[in-house]
């Protein structure tokens, strides 16, 4: 299924995190050895640098006769990421707020391409590429629906509330490295950003507000776990902090997907509780709007449909076609006036299509 699926070539990969660096190799979009783990020394950016490189150099030993052809990872922001530059407000990477050249550092000590990212960016091109939007077609293929789609909105819901683009294949990465929506308008909260309401504090917040209980130590999957009845607390307040995330989330992605007209793609720890915010983000995307007039208009011009739900997807696959006369002749087309989307939850894993997106990503820009 995934583009560079049976390609030999091999790509160091590097999860970034604040407490420790995840090193390992990839070929044929498959992790090839045992993930090497170090602490990140993300206070001290002389110790964070040789853990890098050491870590880089312990694959490249293990990896033998093998030459890796790049380097390619997620890193956080703020960045130009195509310039390789880290920089600014990094709370788990404090050491790197004055800026550092990371990517022609890594390149000046392997002498291989690196090329860094941001997570929901890699997240949605390895989606694009290898896992959603190419599952997505060979289901309409199978289904015997000649729709096809190019375009796709990938989300994380985690600590953030993260965004990437891909259109066409090719990831939007913007002028300034700033594609983002965790500081759009809350449409919730007057004066706040979005984010506040899609994200592991959000669900933690609304729980409290609803139920009473301050206890910060409670995870969305311990509120998750309430709303299923498998925990003791508050189910109504617990199903009600899923809720107001899935309304605030269907409000953002139906901008989006208005303005880009592609599958969504929702990933991230948050994503696993589904079954409790999908049906409010739905409900907001297939919502109205009205004009001044009065008319009434639908909130996404396109009918949006779960792709997870086996019977919309053959209403989805199906769609509206009919043969059309061309005038004057006897030959007819296809017709299928339904404009449509799909928005479906991750399948592969978010960290899995991380890494496979920023495998992807390397070999896409060296096929270039």
């Amino acid at each position: 299924m995934g583009k560079y699926k049976n390609d030999k070539r091999v790509v160091l990969t590097l999860d970034a995190g604040g407490n420790s660096l995840r090193f390992n190799a990839m070929r044929g979009e498959q992790f090839i050895l045992d993930t090497l783990t170090l602490p990140s020394n993300a206070n001290n950016l002389d110790l964070c640098l040789e853990t890098m490189v050491t870590g880089f150099k312990n694959i490249i030993n293990q990896l033998g006769d093998v030459k890796p052809e790049a380097i390619s990872f997620a890193f956080p922001g703020p960045a130009d990421y195509p310039a390789g530059i880290i920089g600014g407000f990094l709370p788990n990477f404090p050491s790197f707020r004055d800026g550092v050249a990371l990517g022609p550092y890594l390149k000046e000590v392997f002498g291989i391409p690196v090329f860094i990212n941001n997570d929901g960016d890699l997240f949605a091109f390895g989606e694009a590429l290898s896992g959603a939007l190419p599952e997505v077609n060979e289901k309409l293929a199978a289904a015997g629906s000649t729709k096809r789609f190019k375009n796709l909105i990938g989300y994380t819901f985690g600590t953030g509330f993260g965004i990437g683009c891909v259109i066409n294949g090719q990831l939007n990465r913007g002028d300034n490295s700033c594609v983002e929506t965790y500081c759009l308008a809350n449409p919730h909260i007057n004066g706040v950003i979005l984010e506040d309401s899609v994200a592991i504090r959000a669900v933690r917040r609304v729980y409290s507000e609803q139920s009473g209980v301050q206890d910060p130590s409670l995870t969305p999957k311990d509120i998750f776990d309430i709303a299923e009845g498998t925990r003791p607390g508050n189910q109504k307040a617990a199903r009600a902090s899923f809720e107001e995330m899935g309304r605030v989330a269907g409000l953002a992605i139906a901008q989006a997907a208005q303005l880009m007209d592609g599958i969504v793609v929702i990933g991230g720890g948050i994503s696993a509780s589904a079954k409790y915010f999908m049906p409010y983000l739905l409900e907001e995307m297939r919502g109205s709007v009205k004009t001044l007039s009065g008319d009434t208009l639908n909130r996404v011009q396109m009918k949006v449909y779960d792709l997870d739900n086996p019977e919309e997807f053959a209403a989805f696959a199906k769609g509206e076609a009919r043969e059309l006369k061309i005038y004057g002749t006897d030959k007819t087309v296809t017709y299928d006036p339904q404009k449509r989307i799909g928005i479906t939850i991750d399948k592969i894993g978010t960290s899995t299509a991380i890494s496979v997106g920023a495998y992807d990503f390397a070999l896409a820009e060296l096929d270039k």
